[in-house]
C-alpha cells in the first residue's frame, strides 16, 4: 500500500491539503470522463454506421448526462447520512460494462443502453468523490476543487483526440480499448478508499456540525429564503452554461463539418482547443476565487464569455482556432468554483449539494443536446447554433447572488 495514502496525516479537514490523495482522485475523474468522452468521440463514427439522425445523438446524450443527474443528488443525499467508501470501485464497475457493451452494440437502443450504465457509472462515483476531496482540501477548497475538476475536463478535452486515433482507424469496436481506463480507476480507487475510510472514521459523523460553525464564523449567515434564492440563481446560470458547453461539444464538430467543408479529423482540433483550455481554466479559476471570490468568478466566467460565443458562429475558420480556446478558458473557470459557492451555501451537505451542481450540469446538458438536435434537424444547425450563442449572456444574473466570504 502506498503510504502516502495510506498513513495518516492528520485531521486533513485542519491541517492543510493531502496532495496525494487529490491527485489520486483527480486522477480518477480523468479516466471517469474520459470513459464518458469516448460515447462523444464514437458520434462522427456511428452517426454513419447506425445511421443516426442529429436528434437520435442528442438522444444518446441525453441518456448519458441525464442519467447521472438524476442519480448525482440522490446518491449525494444517501452517501451524506451513510458515506460509503466501497461506493467508488463499485460504480468503476458499472462504467466498465457500459463501455465494453459500447464496442458491441448493433444498434440505437442497445448503444443507449450501454452509455446508461456508463452515467449511472459517473453518478455513483462523483459525489463520494467530491466528499474525498472534501476532506483531503484543507482550507483551499477552490484549489483543491479546481484540481478535481482539472482531471475530468481533461478527460473530457480527450474525445476529440480519440475520434482521430481511434474511431476514425478502428471504428465502433475500438471501444473496447475504454475498458482498460476503468480497470485502471478501480486500482486506484483501491488505494484511496482506505485513506478515505480512515478519515470518516475520524472526522465524519462531526463534519456537518464543523462545516456549519465554519460557515457561520467566516461569514453572516443567510436566511433560508437568500440560500434558495441563491440555490435558485446558481441553477439558472448552471443551466446557461452547460446548454452552450453541449452545443460546442456535442454539435460544433458536426457543424464544421456539413457547412465549413472540414474533414472528420479536421474538425475535431477546434473542439480540442475549446477541451483543453477549460482544462487550464477550471485550474486557474479556482485559485482566482480563493484570492477574489467565488461570487465574482462565477460572474466572469459566464458573463465574460458572452462576447467570444457570439462572434464564434460569424468568424473565418482562421479566426476560429484562437477564439474558441479563449472561449473554453473563460467558460470553464467558473465550473468548479460554483460547486464550492454551493458547499458554502450549504455547509455540511457535502454529496448532496456537489451532486445537485454537477449533475444539474449533465443534466442541462443532456437537455440542451436532444433541444438542440431536433432544433438544428428543423431549422438547421448553422442557425440554432447562432441562437445558442445567446446562453452566455445569462451570466450577468450573477450579480443577483449574495457576497460570499471573500467578496
Amino acid at each position: 500500500m502506498n503510504t502516502s495514502l495510506s498513513a495518516a496525516k492528520g485531521n486533513a479537514i485542519q491541517t492543510g491539503m493531502v496532495y496525494s490523495v487529490l491527485l489520486a482522485i483527480s486522477s480518477v475523474h480523468m479516466l471517469n470522463d474520459t470513459m464518458q468522452a469516448v460515447v462523444t468521440a464514437m458520434f462522427p463514427v456511428v452517426r454513419e454506421s447506425l445511421h443516426l439522425t442529429l436528434g437520435q445523438i442528442g438522444w444518446i446524450t441525453f441518456a448519458l448526462n441525464m442519467t447521472s443527474s438524476i442519480m448525482q443528488p440522490v446518491v449525494g443525499l444517501i452517501s451524506d447520512k451513510r458515506p460509503a467508501p466501497w461506493m467508488l470501485p463499485a460504480g468503476m464497475g458499472l462504467s466498465l460494462a457500459g463501455i465494453a457493451g459500447l464496442s458491441i452494440a448493433p444498434s440505437f437502443l442497445t448503444l443507449m443502453l450501454a452509455v446508461v450504465f456508463i452515467g449511472l457509472g459517473s453518478a455513483i462515483f462523483h459525489p463520494e468523490g467530491s466528499r474525498v476531496v472534501y476532506f483531503a482540501a484543507g482550507g483551499r477548497r477552490g484549489f483543491a476543487q479546481s484540481i478535481y475538476q482539472v482531471g475530468g475536463n481533461a478527460g473530457s478535452a480527450l474525445a476529440p483526440l480519440m475520434t482521430i486515433f481511434i474511431f476514425e482507424p478502428l471504428g465502433q469496436p475500438g471501444a473496447i480499448w475504454g475498458t482498460l481506463l476503468a480497470i485502471a480507476a478501480v486500482l486506484i480507487l483501491l488505494r484511496v478508499v482506505p485513506w478515505y475510510r480512515q478519515q470518516l472514521a475520524a472526522n465524519g459523523k462531526p463534519v456537518k456540525k464543523k462545516a456549519a460553525a465554519a460557515a457561520s464564523a467566516e461569514t453572516k449567515p443567510l436566511t433560508r429564503n437568500m440560500i434558495v434564492f441563491a440555490m435558485t440563481v446558481l441553477v439558472l446560470l448552471v443551466f446557461a452554461r452547460s446548454w452552450y458547453f453541449s452545443s460546442l461539444g456535442t454539435f460544433y464538430q458536426i457543424y464544421l463539418h456539413d457547412f465549413k467543408g472540414m474533414s472528420v479529423k479536421a474538425a475535431q482540433l477546434p473542439i480540442f482547443l475549446f477541451m483543453a483550455a477549460g482544462v487550464l481554466g477550471t485550474f486557474f479559476g479556482g485559485m482566482l476565487a480563493d484570492r477574489f471570490g467565488r461570487k465574482r468568478m462565477i460572474l466572469f466566467s459566464i458573463a465574460g464569455a458572452a462576447p467570444f460565443a457570439l462572434a464564434l458562429p460569424h468568424l473565418p475558420l482562421a479566426l476560429v482556432y484562437p477564439i474558441i480556446f479563449i472561449l473554453g478558458f473563460v467558460l470553464l473557470s467558473g465550473f468548479s468554483v460554483s460547486v464550492v459557492y454551493a458547499q458554502e451555501l450549504v455547509p455540511g451537505k457535502v454529496g448532496m449539494v456537489s451532486g445537485l451542481i454537477t449533475g444539474l450540469a449533465f443534466g442541462m446538458g443532456a437537455l440542451g443536446a436532444v433541444a438542440i438536435g431536433n432544433a438544428g434537424d428543423h431549422w438547421g444547425l448553422d442557425r440554432v447554433l447562432v441562437w445558442a450563442s445567446f446562453l452566455p449572456l445569462a451570466g450577468v444574473l450573477a450579480v443577483l447572488l449574495p457576497a460570499d466570504r471573500r467578496d
